[in-house]
């Protein structure tokens, strides 16, 4: 079977290349996917069975509140090349990756499920990507209904990985997070200032998780959409005060500043779905994850 990814060289793309090293790897070097000349000529030379489209252009919520204009624009002409290209190249399954940004700022019932995602506007501070993603889902299930394609997308929770960009501006929060502790150490502090209130929900989810859910999907003949998240809900003062105690720190202090920049107040998702079509799966529990996060970066540093 061969299997062409996108996204190569994010962090999902290295992720999947640990536990998938068979399969085609193409970044922005290899392909630039706003161009649909250059996507269409690279997926019939490859002739893929399967596309794990991973490519996106991803960052942290000032980033995003910054440049709402590129990470709408961008990301439609990536994921509607992407599409496009698959089906006139004849690829008959595609594997996306979606976001739960794209869920509604606000509802009346949590955690969110698949069919909710329509049902009201994303948040504020990340609408083109979330928008981006919409419409992306939306061609996909277009796809499907018109030629009987067999593509579909996941969408996955906040991740965090060993393996994510330490972009200023752009990291995200666990990234961020731990960037901060690192930075304490070095200067000998006890304290990390963190935006916002420290109030909003989150689900954090490992991204190695994540990509052994993509190849049982490509591997079980799976060509249907649904969340992936770790269950567990904490609010980002947890998730820091969690991260801290797993590294033996938990007697510093967390600060917070720009409380303007909380985001989403909730997001969580259900996975009842997931859970019908792969049942035994088992996520990676934060506590564990963040500190097996924390040891491999410190080894990379080092």
């Amino acid at each position: 079977m061969i299997i062409l990814v996108t996204g190569g060289t994010s962090t999902m793309g290295k992720h999947l290349q640990q536990i998938l090293p068979q399969a085609t790897y193409i970044s922005s070097k290899d392909c630039d996917l706003t161009d649909y000349k250059q996507t269409l000529d690279k997926f019939k030379k490859t002739s893929p069975d399967i596309i794990i489209h991973l490519a996106a252009l991803v960052g942290g919520i000032q980033d995003n509140i910054n440049k709402p204009v590129e990470y709408l624009q961008q990301n439609l002409l990536i994921n509607t090349n992407v599409i496009k290209a698959a089906y006139e190249s004849g690829t008959n399954r595609l594997i996306s990756l979606s976001s739960t940004c794209a869920y509604p700022d606000k509802l009346n019932s949590y955690p969110m499920v698949e069919e909710d995602i329509f049902q009201g506007p994303p948040p504020p501070t990340n609408f083109g990507y979330a928008y981006s993603k919409r419409c992306m889902i939306s061609l996909i299930d277009a796809y499907n209904k018109q030629y009987d394609t067999k593509y579909c997308y996941i969408t996955p929770s906040n991740l965090y990985s060993e393996l994510d960009a330490h972009k200023s501006g752009k990291a995200h929060y666990v990234t961020a997070l731990l960037d901060k502790i690192t930075e304490q150490e070095r200067i000998g502090g006890t304290t990390i200032t963190l935006l916002g209130t420290g109030k909003p929900l989150r689900q954090f989810t490992y991204a190695g998780d994540v990509a052994a859910i993509i190849k049982m999907i490509a591997y079980n003949n799976i060509n249907e959409s649904f969340n992936v998240s770790d269950p567990e809900t904490y609010t980002i003062h947890e998730l820091a005060a969690i991260t801290l105690k797993a590294l033996d720190k938990e007697h510093w202090d967390i600060v917070y500043d720009s409380p303007e920049l909380d985001g989403q107040y909730r997001k969580d998702v259900s996975i009842a779905k997931m859970k019908d079509i792969i049942p035994n799966f088992v996520f990676t529990k934060f506590a564990e994850g963040i500190k097996k996060v924390y040891s491999l970066r410190e080894k990379q540093i080092n």
